[in-house]
């Protein structure tokens, strides 16, 4: 019986040392894609519709959701979309033909 108290009681203080490690560990200070704010970019969709080249630079970005510019495929567009620079990738959120006023998928009254 000793013996048993011993054991429930050493595996009990093993597990609150345990929990408390992780409680006191470093968090990750990294954003998230998802918090990126917002960035304005006007180019190019490629033609398969997977990447998008900037007029600004000419640099490449890969589309992280190419569904969300389906039709769009090879048109000059602004997007707003988050940016992930170590990624070189862009999540588009809302996109306009270059010039024009309306957002895909908004509709006229």
């Amino acid at each position: 019986m000793k013996k048993s108290m011993i054991i429930v009681f050493a595996l009990s203080l093993l597990t609150s040392m345990s929990l408390m490690a992780q409680a006191t560990a470093p968090q990750d200070t990294m954003k998230s894609d998802t918090s990126a704010k917002p960035s304005h970019l006007t180019g190019k969709i490629s033609d398969d519709g997977k990447t998008f080249v900037s007029d600004t630079d000419g640099k490449s970005w890969t589309i992280s959701n190419p569904d969300a510019v389906k039709g769009h495929e090879g048109h000059h567009v602004t997007l707003k979309a988050q940016v992930s620079p170590d990624k070189n990738e862009v999540n588009v959120m809302s996109l306009k033909m270059a010039g024009d006023t309306m957002k895909k998928g908004s509709s006229q009254n």
